[in-house]
């Protein structure tokens, strides 16, 4: 017997496409990494993309995306910041600093309210949540306040980061959230020297966790010293599509197939500009 699910009344946001929310069951597997590189892999593709920092605990977009400035408001309406051709919003940009946020709920289902529809994004393909870690009050709040087209989980192949990932896909499901799959981080590492592949935290779970779930896999993401180093200086790899960053926009183009094979969304149609 599977989760009950619960129907939601949600309204969509004028002008955004698609919402495809990023979460994960677990901390520090890597999904604000994996949204920031979708992201702008979309981008890349030609899509028009924004970013929201949901991670209101931890905002770490604005390191990642190397953009510190405070946004304005013309009229009531908050101006996105962009970087990287991705329009963002974040509570690090409201609230910069070390300083931790001590909030309940309905404060966070305001902010979350405030992000969707108070920031002016214009019109988007797709709009990218960044969630926090955990099935809490922020995920809730999202699915209270909007349709969201689909969700990606971000997990790694340890037993304890995917025994939280189920959690997660079981949380959107009971939401009537497409899950456009699970992807699996920090999956392997290749030893600069030899050339061998070395599986850190296991080999395989990610993918048997999608099949014995019935999700789609989105497929495996290295565990390389560059993703690191492109997110703590503001240069992401996916701006190398060519490069290191061939993994995120492979991710980028299963992320739109999948939203085509659900047949949820709005997936645009790119045109070539002359």
């Amino acid at each position: 017997m599977g989760p009950q699910q619960t129907e939601l009344k949600t309204t969509a946001i004028e002008g955004v496409k698609n919402i495809i929310a990023v979460g994960s069951g677990k901390g520090g597997v890597g999904k604000t990494t994996v949204s920031v590189n979708l992201s702008i892999a979309l981008a890349g593709l030609g899509y028009k993309v924004g970013l929201i920092d949901a991670d209101v605990y931890g905002p770490n977009v604005p390191l990642m995306m190397g953009i510190r400035e405070a946004p304005h408001a013309i009229g009531e309406r908050i101006q996105p910041l962009v970087q990287h051709e991705v329009k963002m919003i974040s509570m690090g940009f409201l609230s910069p600093g070390d300083k931790p946020l001590v909030w309940r709920g309905p404060m966070l289902h305001s902010v979350i309210n405030q992000f969707l529809r108070g920031v002016d994004w214009g019109t988007l393909d797709y709009l990218i949540i960044d969630l926090p870690p955990g099935t809490g009050d922020v995920q809730l709040s999202l699915m209270q306040t909007t349709t969201v087209s689909g969700a990606v989980v971000v997990t790694t192949p340890s037993e304890v980061s995917l025994e939280d990932a189920r959690k997660a896909v079981l949380m959107f499901q009971n939401v009537r959230v497409p899950v456009l799959g699970l992807v699996e981080n920090m999956s392997y590492l290749i030893a600069p020297v030899s050339g061998e592949r070395i599986d850190v935290f296991g080999q395989g779970g990610g993918e048997r966790t999608a099949n014995a779930m019935s999700v789609p896999y989105l497929g495996e993401l290295p565990l390389d010293p560059k993703i690191r180093i492109g997110g703590d200086t503001g240069k992401p790899v996916a701006l190398d599509p060519a490069g290191k960053g061939a993994a995120f926009i492979e991710l980028a183009e299963r992320v739109v197939a999948r939203l085509v094979a659900r047949g949820v969304g709005k997936v645009p149609t790119l045109t070539v500009s002359d």
